[in-house]
């Protein structure tokens, strides 16, 4: 999920409450709350905790609830994941260190180091272009042999041949989840279960039948929406992420478009493509707070 805020950068809760329900309405199956859509980087520790409670008490059960605990840092990764509170959370997404550029044993070592310490299961997660190592297809095998309670990766890659191996060598109960909405539909077709996506955020009932078409084996009518997602997709990136989520949801009336520095809007040529893709997508007509 993204994170809303005021226009002074205070986080917008009621923004926040609207925009749960509209993702539980939407059928989505599970949130994840402050992970890189949400900013978490640019929220005090004090904000992230204000937010995961709010977040579990607003979900109150409805769906699954993720919460999303990283840094570069491993032993101030592990002392946040001992102190969470777990009321209400289902699990723990954890990308892989950014900047430090770990070497694959490294990488194993802070992973190994956090799931000993979590009081819930953990997601691993690989975003190469954010964080400027791979984790590589041994590494996440390894990592998933050895430890019961590292239950599957957010594969954001873009490697297939990467995402071959992972699905040969796992263990049959670990999930491999797509965590780059443009290749959800392959993804699954490999024997990925689901997405932990961008453009649900603002398109969670396309996004969600997509996926469970997916899942059924009909891809003919999966392919069908994602062909009607691709331009509305690269809008959602073609200035940064989540800025054009938050542009569409400005326009639905969900929360404002403000973020944290250095993060800014989209230009106002972009937005007014996305406001036209949002309306022609959601049947709903673009207004603005």
């Amino acid at each position: 999920m993204i994170t809303p805020f005021e226009t002074d950068g205070q986080v917008d809760y009621d923004a926040l409450g609207r925009l749960i329900d509209y993702l539980i309405d939407g059928g989505v199956e599970y949130l994840v709350s402050l992970g890189t859509t949400g900013e978490s980087a640019t929220l005090s520790a004090d904000e992230r905790k204000r937010v995961f409670a709010y977040t579990a008490s607003k979900v109150g059960g409805r769906v699954g609830l993720v919460a999303g605990i990283a840094g570069n840092n491993t032993l101030e990764v592990v002392d946040q994941v001992k102190k969470f509170d777990t009321r209400g959370y289902d699990a723990i997404l954890s990308a892989s260190p950014q900047y430090n550029k770990p070497t694959q044993e490294g990488i194993y070592q802070h992973y190994k180091a956090i799931a000993e310490a979590a009081p819930l299961p953990l997601i691993l997660y690989n975003v190469p272009s954010r964080t400027g190592s791979n984790i590589s297809a041994e590494t996440t095998v390894r990592l998933a042999r050895d430890f019961n309670n590292i239950i599957g990766i957010k594969e954001a890659s873009g490697n297939f041949d990467q995402m071959n191996q992972i699905m040969r060598d796992k263990p049959a109960d670990f999930l491999m989840i797509s965590g780059d909405d443009p290749i959800t539909l392959p993804m699954v077709a490999l024997g990925g279960v689901g997405v932990i996506s961008v453009v649900g955020n603002v398109l969670p009932e396309k996004t969600s039948e997509m996926t469970r078409l997916c899942l059924a084996g009909d891809y003919k009518s999966a392919q069908k929406i994602h062909s009607e997602l691709i331009d509305f997709t690269r809008l959602m990136f073609v200035e940064g992420s989540p800025a054009g989520a938050k542009t569409a949801l400005m326009h639905l009336c969900i929360c404002g478009d403000t973020l944290r520095l250095p993060l800014v809007q989209v230009s106002s040529i972009t937005a007014d493509k996305i406001m036209a893709e949002t309306a022609k997508l959601s049947n709903k007509k673009p207004a603005a707070l």
